[in-house]
């Protein structure tokens, strides 16, 4: 998949698996700005045309069943991706319909966004195998899940560094783990940042307010103190290491603007490596289907 973002990077519009134009319904149950971006532009540049939907103009509100939308959405389109809120429901849709459906986020997993950060990673520092990757932050969350199975899988030691109450499903530590067992790399979960932080090749880290928790926010705040990425943390990780954040960030929060801004960090090349590693997510899924 990486190889192929890469060839789709290097020859943006060589590739038109859905010349015609083809239909791909882009479905939005939460806001967005790169992933509707990317993913609008990216299924242009694949010769095709993208259907934006806001669930709350739609039957999928809850008129209608996942089930049932998802036999209606086969019948016309030649995608369908998803940005929602429970992992279930993607996995209805996927089971009721026989056209790929992409998680474009859920409150569980982010993998699009993975594919993007390993392309970036993998450009900045060549081979991933045997790399360290340090997450810091809210490892309950989607990016902190999806960091460990992705990491694992690509054979990286993989570390989420989180406080006590803030620590991930241990079904996905144990998933991870047992991926990681197979392909040499590790997952570990770190409490202290600064030792988590010691000796990484990547520092990533994502805002401690995702949507749905604003409420939260006085809590979080002083909860996650300690983890926020400034220039005394990023000097514990090895003398090249990245700094990586898939936006929205939020300057002295989660990470001051010295790292975010500094030389060090790649956040441009992330954002931009959503566009190809989607479309190549697109090209590979459509040559499945045949």
């Amino acid at each position: 998949m990486l190889a192929l973002a890469a060839e789709v990077k290097a020859n943006r519009f060589g590739h038109r698996p859905l010349e015609g134009p083809q239909t791909v319904a882009v479905i939005f149950d939460k806001s967005s700005t790169r992933t509707r971006v990317s993913f609008a532009v990216g299924i242009a540049d694949l010769g095709g045309q993208p259907l934006i939907i806001q669930t709350g103009d739609s039957q999928l509100a809850g008129k209608e069943s996942v089930a049932d939308s998802a036999r209606v959405f086969e019948r016309q389109v030649a995608a369908i991706v998803w940005r929602t809120f429970a992992q279930s429901g993607l996995e209805e849709m996927a089971a009721g319909t026989t056209v790929p459906v992409v998680n474009a986020l859920s409150d569980e997993f982010h993998p699009c966004q993975l594919l993007a950060d390993l392309q970036t990673i993998k450009e900045h520092k060549g081979a991933l195998a045997g790399l360290t990757v340090v997450f810091l932050g809210d490892g309950r969350s989607n990016m902190a899940h999806s960091y460990l199975l992705a990491c694992a899988t690509a054979g990286m030691h993989v570390r989420i560094s989180a406080p006590a109450h803030y620590q991930p499903d241990p079904a996905v530590v144990t998933r991870a783990q047992a991926i990681a067992a197979k392909t040499g790399g590790s997952a570990s979960v770190v409490i202290d940042p600064r030792e988590a932080t010691t000796g990484a090749d990547v520092v990533v880290t994502d805002t401690w307010v995702s949507m749905g928790v604003e409420s939260e926010k006085a809590e979080r705040v002083a909860a996650f103190a300690s983890y926020s990425v400034d220039a005394d943390l990023m000097s514990l990780a090895k003398p090249d290491a990245v700094f990586m954040h898939c936006l929205p960030a939020y300057r002295g929060y989660e990470v001051s603007a010295d790292v975010l801004d500094g030389p060090q960090s790649i956040i441009w090349d992330e954002a931009e490596n959503r566009l190809h590693a989607q479309k190549a997510l697109l090209i590979w899924l459509l040559r499945q289907k045949g």
